[in-house]
C-alpha cells in the first residue's frame, strides 16, 4: 500500500473502516501528506492491531 494508492480512493475507504469499525471517528482516519505513519498509529491503539494487520485491513476493503 502507497501513498498514492490510499489517498487516491481514501474517502471510500474511510467510509468503509467506519462501518467495520463503529469506534473510528474522523479524527482517527484524517490522513494528511506527511502523516500517514501518525495516521496509522492511532488505529493501532484504537483497533488494538500491528501495523501488519491494519495494512492488511485497509488494502483487503
Amino acid at each position: 500500500m502507497n501513498t498514492t494508492e490510499v489517498k487516491g480512493n481514501w474517502n471510500e475507504q474511510k467510509g468503509k473502516l467506519k462501518q467495520k469499525f463503529a469506534t473510528l471517528t474522523d479524527d482517527d482516519l484524517m490522513f494528511a501528506e506527511g502523516k500517514k505513519e501518525e495516521m496509522l498509529g492511532k488505529l493501532q491503539i484504537k483497533l488494538g492491531k500491528s501495523k501488519e494487520e491494519i495494512h492488511k485491513i485497509i488494502t483487503e476493503l
